[in-house]
């Protein structure tokens, strides 16, 4: 399991070091694609396998879940560490993150999320105000 948030700088060929907590999890290598609200979904070898097994149990007669796919993979990178736990992050996603230098690393249960710092930040704090509200809204699950 993936929790707390940490911070990192991309480097000039742009990559970036993942925590060594994250890296024990993740093995050698880790997949990347684009995410919700601007940021980037980051898997385990066996988690991106998982996710892969479900989206392609959707139904391929359903216009939005294959652009949903067709979204989710054309975006998809395998990525694997250097000797000093980097990974790049490819140009096409740092884009479309917004991702220019300074990185939140967030640990989200079962994926990393790769935020552009300030962006993570707007989003945390917004949301921490609602904190209660969405607990609210979510009580239906029994946590």
């Amino acid at each position: 399991m993936f929790i707390n948030e940490y911070y990192h700088n991309l480097d000039e060929k742009g990559r970036i070091t993942m925590p060594s907590k994250f890296r024990e999890q993740l093995g050698d290598e880790l997949f990347l694609t684009k995410g919700m609200e601007k940021c980037l979904f980051c898997y385990p070898k066996t988690g991106f396998y998982i996710l892969t097994d479900k989206l392609n149990k959707l139904s391929l007669t359903r216009k939005e879940a294959r652009a949903f796919s067709r979204m989710f993979f054309a975006g998809a990178s395998n990525q694997k560490f250097d000797k000093q736990g980097r990974f790049l992050i490819p140009k096409n996603l740092r884009e479309y993150a917004n991702i220019t230098s300074d990185v939140a690393i967030i640990g989200v249960s079962s994926r990393i999320e790769i935020w552009d710092k300030k962006a993570w930040e707007d989003y945390s704090n917004l949301n921490s105000m609602k904190f209660d509200e969405l607990s609210e809204q979510i009580a239906d699950l029994d946590l």
